[in-house]
């Protein structure tokens, strides 16, 4: 539609080059953390499958275990993130 450039008439929010270093920063570490975690599982599943088939937890072998713990751990890296990289006004 003519005349609805929303673009123009919001203000383009500018960044401290500061504040990109850290959340960049953060963010690297926080995924080398779970590239060490997720290794972790790799490495089982590849070298060591008995392991992983044990029984772990009430019956439930650590493949699946494991698994679940990779799904949790990626959201608390995402809200470690989220509270590290906050903007304090």
């Amino acid at each position: 539609m003519a005349g609805l450039n929303f673009e123009a008439s919001a203000a383009k929010e500018q960044e401290d080059e500061a504040v990109v270093t850290h959340n960049t920063r953060m963010g690297v570490i926080l995924c080398i953390v779970y590239v060490f975690f997720y290794g972790g599982f790799m490495a089982l599943s590849a070298f060591w499958p008995e392991v992983m088939s044990k029984p772990f937890v009430s019956g439930v072998n650590l493949a699946v275990v494991y698994g679940f713990s990779l799904i949790v751990v990626a959201l608390v890296l995402a809200l470690v993130y989220m509270k590290l990289c906050r903007k304090s006004k």
